[in-house]
């Protein structure tokens, strides 16, 4: 009989298994398309966090597009593997209060991207 503990534990490995190894450059893409699309949600309800950046919602939306089609090239995983490594790097940013520190760089990926 599996206990809890160990089922919890199999699962926890299983998923890590599961997360491909990113390079620095598929971590900067994802790190910035999540904090893209949380910084554009903010200006879309009027967050005044967010709305101190620049207007993000065709650029931002284009870069999250193309950065996540990117990864899903590189990494072989299919839209439900990357939504859900999106989602885990946006609620990092939150958890961590790090949307704020990494949108400066952000904004020059995205500058530097031609989107």
């Amino acid at each position: 009989m599996m206990t809890p503990l160990i089922g919890a534990a199999l699962l926890a490995v299983s998923a890590q298994a599961a997360t491909p190894a990113l390079t620095q450059e598929s971590k900067a893409l994802l790190r910035c398309s999540a904090a893209f699309a949380l910084v554009s949600h903010g200006q879309s309800v009027g967050n005044e966090a967010s709305l101190k950046w620049p207007k993000l919602d065709t650029r931002g939306r284009e870069f999250f597009v193309r950065a996540l089609a990117q990864l899903m090239d590189e990494t072989k995983l299919g839209r439900e593997g990357i939504s859900q490594l999106a989602s885990a790097e946006a609620r990092r940013l939150l958890d961590k209060g790090e949307v704020e520190k990494v949108m400066p760089g952000c904004l020059l990926m995205l500058e530097g991207s031609g989107v």
